[in-house]
């Protein structure tokens, strides 16, 4: 309970802190708010006030409704992000766990470091080039796929989804394997594990046993950074991709001065990695108690 309630104030503190940054960037919408900090902070409190009647403005690019625009835009990047996480699963998780160990481990670690510190938009341009240079698809695979599409896609629906998806896939696939490979790297050198060998059991057996329980710890304690890595990659990969997605609308509306969407998207994805990440760390952490006590 007390572990509960101190993630929970983070949380709370968290938001609040969303909602500042929100409403600085909706108070810019309001003519003359940039005058002085007095008609800014004038700016704000009326924002404030008009966010408590769940009015968040207009949009200054379409003149719509800010939430709207959001909601017409949300499920691209929600459909981005899914299929990048399912691609993260499959290669961080299996990745992490062999090269988070052992000789492996200083093997690979250069290379994940290299991986890493690359930009996401050379993932981006380097999965367009793969497709076009061994799979013949063209530069240009055209406008991401509509609802309607992605419900009974064709290949050429497929082919316009899955270089986005790779994109966000593969950042997501580092942030996991980063994660796991640091909770890994505490477990390899413990005492126990010397004490465990003249037992009788084996190094898969301890894995198994003892330290696969906190590297899932660990993972799910780290579920905030992995959840600002796909969204983070969902910019680069919409911008890249042409996909009309919140992640891209959100830098369209800076580079064009919407400011109500542009905070009403900031406090969005703020609001989405704070909340995984609490329910990461409770997981985490019951999953570590549970452990310690049996």
């Amino acid at each position: 309970m007390r572990v509960a309630l101190e993630e929970s104030g983070k949380l709370a503190l968290g938001l609040l802190g969303a909602l500042v940054l929100a409403l600085a960037l909706s108070a810019l919408s309001v003519p003359g708010a940039a005058h002085s900090p007095r008609a800014f902070a004038l700016a704000a409190l009326a924002r404030l006030l008009a966010f408590l009647r769940l009015d968040f403005g207009t949009s200054r690019i379409t003149d719509l409704p800010a939430v709207d625009m959001l909601a017409s835009h949300v499920p691209v990047t929600a459909t981005l992000i899914a299929l990048g996480a399912l691609v993260s699963v499959a290669l961080g998780a299996p990745l992490g766990l062999l090269f988070g160990s052992g000789g492996l481990r200083r093997v690979a670690a250069p290379i994940v470091q290299i991986v890493s510190a690359a930009p996401v938009f050379v993932a981006g341009l380097a999965v367009a080039y793969a497709a076009n240079r061994f799979l013949g698809w063209p530069p240009g695979a055209g406008p991401f796929p509509g609802p309607g599409e992605l419900l009974h896609p064709d290949a050429q629906a497929l082919r316009r989804v899955v270089l986005p998806a790779l994109t966000v896939g593969f950042a997501g696939t580092a942030a996991i394997h980063v994660a796991l490979r640091r909770a890994a790297a505490g477990e390899q050198d413990q005492p126990y594990r010397e004490s465990l060998r003249r037992l009788g059991l084996s190094a898969l057996e301890i894995d198994r046993v003892y330290v696969a329980p906190v590297i899932l710890a660990g993972l799910f304690s780290s579920l905030g950074e992995v959840v600002v890595a796909f969204i983070a990659s969902a910019v680069v990969s919409e911008w890249v991709f042409r996909c009309p997605g919140a992640a891209d609308l959100f830098v369209k509306s800076v580079a064009l001065g919407d400011w109500n969407m542009a905070g009403l998207i900031l406090f969005l994805f703020c609001a989405l990695s704070l909340v995984i990440a609490f329910i990461g760390r409770l997981l985490g952490g019951a999953i570590l108690r549970a452990e310690s006590q049996a």
